[in-house]
């Protein structure tokens, strides 16, 4: 297929030649690589680097227009060529000067010589070869010749990595020209544009009588400026060897026994590139339209692979997989080949494709409405919508885009409208647009030459007429345009991202106003708070404040704050100024980091506490065993939920908070109102209905001393995944069940209970599946309570009550011991935060009779009328 000319008896040029080029022209020459090289699939011989012996062919200098010949003897249907030009023009454009700053083409299309082919029976064929056309200058800033290459080939880059230093970024594009990399500082990029890499030129020249043996090349220059030449190269393939056909996927098949993994890696190309190397996770198709869960991702498993190459090649390309070389042209013609020994085949996926303008619309009104969509090829690839990525980056802080993966699912986010190429045939989709909404799992059928495609959601749950708005409280990274488009897809009515400090990085405080963010709607708001955090002593979010920010977000050092960084801010110094500027104060994913935490709930400072780690298919967990100690002290505070998205792997709302506003509008305020009020639940999933004797989360019931009989009146409705366990506790025990064995997307209660004294009780329900993300929770709900007062009772947990203590206590040791001091009087001030809130309960607990360390009452047990009342927060 080629054949290589030998120019070496008629170089007249060494690179270092002075007077014959430009000086920047002359300097670039020398970079240029010589010797054994294979540009574009194409092998040259460029002849000898070393400085002063000739290796260059060179016609045109000081206006000579004496022709210079090669001799050939070959046959081929293209000539191509490895050569240049000088960057000085005597023609150009009025206005334009040679002088610029960074290496441009002032003369574009200029005639520089021409190329004869000198056949053997001594007819001739001339093409005309100009600047930036045929061939171009050595250096050029983004001005690529129109019918040449520059020699540095495209280079696919691993989008995971390894990355050189402070190549993160560009390796997020998946290709580059010449050598995976790029200038390693912002400093060598600028030299790069002042002074880019220097070229060669590769021309592919056609032969209109690919028939006839040429018997010599005579380049003919006019003069306007110096053409060299360092190679030419007869190539026989039919097509263009440089133009290079769309990008295909390739399935590869192998002989049994043979290392997938390994002959992936040696795949290569020669007249092409390959984009991406991968196995394909086959699927079910029947199996997943059947799966209960929709909407939430897929379990990663070991399930068959696919082998299989992205290529963009030129029709005379050979793919060779463990030595077998596979010709493509065949592969291109009818869509699959076989190496000549059958060790290797390969097949396109998608022969025919169309590009299709989509919608994805409520079902009730015909609408677009931002959703959340996968759709997949029938052999398990992802096909994204235009705009969005094949393989979604998952890590931390690498890609907050609107892309998200779900355990081994991808999808994008659109505003209700997408585009995209799909290929003609079966495409399965799964949308989904919240928990209110039916996700949809289909198989469509693409027809050839379709333009349009229509996606219906059905909303067959609406709690937003019945006062509920849902919300986020905890997202990280996302810009607030991108928050917001997120949080409409995923049905939330307020997203809080949060700005951060992580040691010497900050987070989205560009983007904190004060105020709502102008990327809010009607139905989305979207507020830039602060996660103010202590990498000991506890997290607490300021969601909603107006004017400055709590500052500083960080203290205590690294790595929340950075290295030396004391501890000069209580948490609830954080949560006073918070309150003071209209916000609402949260403990995000309560109750870590576990110490002052306690403290900041006993005093009454916190309006919110975040749960989300639903990670096993239970709610005795840690966590609501930790807030049911709290409640079982009279110490009371909202159940929220966020999801701490920091990356892609993580769907804003996820798990998230339902906050009941009654007849109220939708705004902040409204919401934080419902909040503080107790009126919320949290959920990955199910909806939840929860009244005692008429009343709801938040409210408090009152009772003649020692209890009574109370109606409960639950039910939980789940559209992503079944439910298998509804439950109301009371001082968190449970007290009346439904369960299904099978899984039920609704469970309902409806019975009567005794209390025996005050206390509280609260509705949860658990799934035995899963909603997949970077974390992987159960689908289940919790709600806040509703508070039993008996006669004059209070609720008090003696045990409970000296656990707290004992947490508190530690959190001083901490700071007397460990902790980074700013000064005397800071270290008292946050000390005192502790001491406060131990005095508290121990007032608590002699007003009960308990001395110090006591343990008479068990688990959820009552003590006495506190003659104070609540400390904590109220309802």
């Amino acid at each position: 297929m080629f054949q290589q000319i030998g120019l070496s008896s008629v170089y007249n040029t060494a690179r270092g030649s002075a007077g014959m080029w430009e000086e920047p022209t002359a300097r670039a020459i020398q970079r240029l690589p010589g010797g054994t090289q294979t540009f574009w699939g194409v092998p040259f011989d460029l002849g000898t680097e070393e400085r002063g012996q000739p290796s260059l062919l060179t016609a045109g200098s000081a206006g000579s227009t004496v022709p210079v010949s090669v001799s050939v003897a070959g046959t081929a249907t293209y000539l191509v060529f490895a050569h240049l030009c000088d960057s000085r023009a005597s023609t150009t454009v009025a206005g334009q000067t040679a002088d610029y700053s960074v290496p441009v083409v002032t003369a574009p299309g200029e005639h520089l010589a021409d190329y004869v082919l000198v056949y053997a029976d001594s007819t001739t064929a001339s093409t005309p070869v100009r600047r930036r056309f045929e061939v171009n200058q050595v250096m050029t800033r983004m001005q690529s010749g129109f019918m040449c290459r520059p020699h540095q080939d495209l280079t696919p880059m691993p989008m995971r990595g390894p990355y050189p230093a402070n190549m993160w970024g560009r390796y997020q594009t998946e290709a580059s020209v010449g050598p995976a990399g790029a200038p390693a500082s912002p400093r060598e990029d600028l030299q790069s544009k002042q002074n880019p890499a220097a070229s060669w030129s590769i021309y592919a020249l056609p032969n209109p009588h690919p028939e006839k043996e040429i018997a010599e090349l005579r380049i003919e220059p006019t003069g306007a400026a110096t053409i060299g030449v360092g190679a030419v190269t007869l190539f026989s393939g039919a097509d263009h060897p440089l133009r290079h056909q769309p990008l295909e996927t390739l399935a590869l098949k192998f002989r049994s026994g043979v290392n997938v993994a390994a002959a992936l890696d040696s795949a290569k190309i020669n007249l092409g590139v390959i984009a991406r190397r991968y196995q394909i996770q086959q699927f079910d198709p029947e199996t997943w339209l059947a799966e209960p869960v929709k909407g939430r991702g897929e379990a990663p498993d070991d399930r068959q692979f696919t082998p299989a190459v992205d290529v963009a090649a030129s029709m005379d390309a050979s793919l060779t997989v463990s030595g077998e070389e596979l010709p493509l042209r065949p592969v291109y013609e009818t869509g699959e080949a076989t190496t000549a020994s059958g060790a290797v085949s390969a097949r396109v996926l998608s022969p025919q494709r169309t590009w299709i303008h989509g919608r994805v619309v409520d079902d009730a009104t015909g609408l677009p409405v931002p959703a959340r969509l996968h759709m997949r090829a029938p052999d398990g690839r992802y096909l994204p919508p235009y705009g969005h990525r094949h393989e979604v980056n998952d890590n931390w802080f690498e890609d907050y885009g609107a892309d998200v993966k779900l355990g081994d699912t991808q999808y994008a986010y659109i505003d209700g409208t997408f585009q995209g190429e799909l290929p003609v045939g079966e495409v399965y989709v799964e949308a989904a647009r919240g928990f209110e909404y039916e996700p949809v799992r289909a198989k469509l059928q693409i027809e050839k030459g379709q333009r349009s495609l229509e996606i219906r959601l059905k909303k067959t749950e609406d709690r937003r007429a019945a006062g509920w708005v849902t919300a986020d409280t905890h997202v990280h990274f996302l810009t607030p345009e991108t928050a917001h488009l997120e949080a409409a897809a995923e049905g939330l009515n307020v997203i809080n991202l949060l700005a951060a400090q992580w040691g010497d990085l900050f987070t989205n405080v560009g983007d904190i106003t004060g105020r709502q963010s102008g990327a809010s709607s009607d139905e989305t708001i979207v507020w830039v708070g602060t996660e103010n955090r202590q990498h000991f002593l506890g997290h607490i979010s300021m969601l909603g404040v107006r004017g400055e920010p709590v500052f500083p977000m960080s203290t205590g050092g690294a790595t929340e704050g950075y290295f030396g960084d004391p501890t000069a801010r209580a948490m609830s110094e954080w949560a006073d100024e918070c309150r003071e500027k209209g916000g609402l104060v949260v403990v995000p994913h309560f109750p870590f980091p576990h110490s002052e935490i306690i403290a900041e709930v006993v005093r009454g400072r916190v309006d919110g506490l975040e749960f989300w780690d639903f990670w096993t298919p239970t709610m005795d967990t840690f966590s609501f065993h930790e807030y049911y100690r709290l409640l079982n002290c009279g110490y009371r505070a909202a159940v929220v939920g966020g999801t701490d998205k920091m990356s892609a792997g993580m769907p804003v709302g996820n798990v998230r908070t339902y906050a009941n506003i009654g007849d109220d509008a939708l705004s902040f305020d409204s919401w934080a109102d419902a909040v503080r009020a107790g009126r919320t639940y949290t959920t990955s999933g199910p909806l939840i209905s929860f009244a005692v004797e008429g009343h709801e989360p938040g409210d408090e019931i009152t009772t003649p001393p020692g209890g009574g009989r109370l109606h409960l009146d639950v039910s939980a409705v789940s559209l992503t995944g079944p439910v298998h366990r509804l439950e109301v506790v009371f001082n968190g025990r449970v007290v009346a069940t439904a369960e299904a064995a099978g899984g039920a997307s609704r469970l309902v209660i409806s019975e009567e209970v005794d209390v025996t004294g005050s206390g509280w009780l609260a509705a949860r329900c658990v799934s035995n599946h899963r909603a997949w993300s970077v974390w992987p929770q159960h689908i289940a709900a919790h709600t806040s309570p509703v508070f039993v007062k008996a006669g004059r009772d209070e609720v008090f947990d003696n045990p409970a009550a000296e656990y707290l203590v004992t947490v508190m206590e530690g959190g001083m040791a901490w700071l007397d011991t460990l902790a980074t001091r700013a000064d005397p009087e800071r270290h008292a001030k946050v000390r005192s935060v502790f001491e406060e809130a131990v005095a508290e309960v121990r007032a608590r607990q002699a007003a009960r009779g308990h001395g110090v360390h006591s343990h008479e009452d068990g688990e959820g047990g009552q003590g006495h009328s506190h003659p104070h009342g609540e400390s904590g927060h109220t309802h």
